[in-house]
């Protein structure tokens, strides 16, 4: 039920000797500048970057890792610094290579690449180079702008700071007399647990109001995130943070817009739906937080084992390749189960090139805690499919496909349990909740942060004061669209925008967890109403890894994007959600 970094590094001398490896790389690439031209100096090049990015994958992956395991080790934070401080450092020294490639062009780079097959594997990234040649800069400038990286990038390492590693336990005494410290880690199943309205209140406002008390803090630090958007999207000739983050991987905004527009337009049944929940349970008012109260109820717990015999008996009739990789991800050392003082909260898939993929889990014995489990494992047999099917540099998938694996495991399971033919009316109640749940929180949830993030950086862009008050009245006035609920009277509510780390990790990131589920959602009918070949468009998406830009292999695994259509399927699946609710809980 942990980790063994072993499989790494046998001892972090074994780690350190490798990380000071990593600085000879850097050296060696520098000292290509200027030849590229040559053809042997070209594939020497490439060779060379192959080879460093195995050699770094595996350093990162362990130093990364091991800090994720106890935000407070000190040491930790340091090894993973080095490591970072590498990548700093090559990203400085490499700066000349992208514009002396546009420099020599594109006909001669790809006839250098076509003419020597141990580099085959490079052609696509140098299309993917020139498709971008509006947007690479002279080699002096691409210089700077690396040379400034540690500090641009500086927002998401203070959030981490001020929101993981001095997050602080909140003790709370509740109604029976008993005291809990409420984290971040465990306070949504403390509510979810709750059956006293005061007491989820007060687990609630203990948890938020650690963000109200430190709120100037983290509107300047997300202030920092917005400011090194937007210099990064202005240096590089785009008209918006949002087209920036987009066009790398060639995805039109139009996609980000519709998304938006869909969701934000056609939420009837969700509006609904939490009517539905008021009425049901008999509440006063609905809070945000009573997003987590079941209508039907079940004191059952489930261990990770549990969790683990659930997913593999709800994937009995896929594959057995995919069976075998399912049982691959989640073997012994490769999966952290519980949560630990110090370890980083949440969940996820960690996979670099050619090496076994982690998975971390905070596992809680919830139901929400075994869709968890399929969840991360469905990222890691992704992260397998690539490796079998694409060499060292195309294994990377992009994010925008990445929750397509993972959400597709969750439908499958959902149905699994639907279709067991062992629940009762309750249970089923329980199940098409989950089901209506799984859409609130992915795609209409998702969707509404993903149009927080918009607003903040046009706001910014435009020249207006970014402060607590405006980020927190952005989240008022979207919730108030989405939800139909006041957050004001939350007292503490308005401060989500906060407690979200991808809006300070990873920009423009959170709109494809709702891409990804509408995708998965398509491709999971067509495998569940048996489609000819419906299975193999699945994993042959897996396979392609980064091997092809994002959009193309949606396309063809059946899933287009530019179409509204794709995400009204969404909507229709909620709508059709809600009245089979409406009718359960008559």
């Amino acid at each position: 039920m942990n980790w063994n970094l072993n499989y790494l590094f046998e001892t972090e001398e074994d780690f350190l000797k490798a990380l000071n490896n990593l600085n000879s790389y850097v050296e060696k690439i520098a000292s290509f500048k200027g030849k590229l031209n040559d053809e042997k100096s070209f594939v020497e090049l490439l060779m060379l970057q192959r080879d460093f990015e195995e050699a770094a994958s595996r350093v990162y992956q362990y130093a990364s890792l091991k800090s994720d395991l106890d935000k407070r080790n000190v040491n930790n934070l340091a090894n993973l610094n080095k490591v970072q401080m590498v990548f700093y450092s090559l990203g400085e020294v490499a700066s000349y290579i992208d514009p002396e490639l546009l420099t020599i062009g594109k006909e001669k780079v790809l006839k250098m690449v076509d003419n020597n097959p141990e580099i085959k594997e490079f052609r696509f990234l140098m299309e993917r180079l020139f498709d971008q040649n509006d947007h690479i800069l002279s080699s002096r400038e691409e210089e700077l702008l690396s040379l400034y990286s540690p500090l641009t990038s500086k927002g998401s390492s203070l959030y981490s700071t001020l929101g993981v590693s001095d997050a602080k336990k909140v003790p709370v005494t509740l109604s029976d007399g008993r005291t809990v410290d409420v984290t971040k880690g465990n306070w949504t199943t403390l509510v979810q647990d709750s059956k006293n309205e005061n007491d989820r209140r007060k687990i609630f406002e203990a948890h938020f109001s650690t963000y109200e008390e430190t709120k100037n803090t983290f509107a300047e630090i997300y202030k920092v995130c917005l400011d090194a958007d937007k210099a990064s999207a202005k240096s590089r000739k785009y008209s918006s943070s949002v087209e920036a983050h987009l066009d790398h991987n060639k995805i039109p905004t139009s996609v980000y817009y519709n998304l938006v527009d869909v969701a934000g337009n056609n939420n009837a049944s969700l509006k609904k739906y939490l009517k539905l929940k008021k009425d049901y349970l008999g509440l006063s008012t609905y809070h945000t937080y009573d997003r987590f109260l079941q209508l039907a109820s079940s004191d059952k717990k489930y261990s990770y084992e549990d969790a683990k015999k659930m997913f593999f008996a709800s994937i009995e009739k896929f594959p057995q390749d995919f069976q075998d990789k399912a049982h691959e991800v989640l073997r012994d050392g490769f999966v952290d189960v519980m949560e630990k003082d110090g370890k980083r909260t949440g969940a996820y898939s960690s996979g670099v090139a050619n090496l076994h993929p982690y998975i971390l889990l905070n596992h809680e014995g919830t139901l929400d805690s075994c869709f968890t489990v399929a969840h991360e494992a469905g990222h890691s047999i992704h992260t397998l499919y690539a490796q079998e099917a694409q060499p060292t540099m195309l294994q990377d998938y992009t994010i925008f496909v990445a929750e397509i694996a993972s959400t597709f495991n969750e439908h499958n399971l959902l149905d699994y349990l639907l279709n067991s033919g062992k629940l009762n009316k309750n249970e089923k109640i329980m199940m098409i909740q989950k089901a209506i749940d799984s859409i609130m929180s992915t795609f209409y949830r998702q969707t509404l942060f993903a149009e927080y993030e918009l607003k903040a950086h046009e706001l910014n862009e435009q020249g207006q004061p970014i402060n607590h008050e405006v980020l927190s009245n952005i989240m008022i006035d979207l919730y108030k669209k989405y939800y139909d609920i006041d957050i004001k009277e939350e007292k503490v509510k308005q401060y989500v925008w906060a407690y979200i780390p991808h809006l300070f990790y990873t920009p423009f990131y959170v709109y494809q967890y709702a891409t990804s589920f509408a995708a998965s959602f398509k491709l999971y009918k067509d495998v569940k109403n048996n489609v000819p070949g419906a299975f193999d468009n699945y994993t042959k998406l897996l396979k392609s890894g980064g091997s092809k830009y994002p959009m193309d292999e949606t396309k063809e695994a059946g899933v287009d994007f530019t179409k509204k259509e794709t995400f009204m399927a969404v909507v229709e699946r909620m709508d059709e959600l809600v009245k089979e609710l409406e009718e359960l809980l008559k």
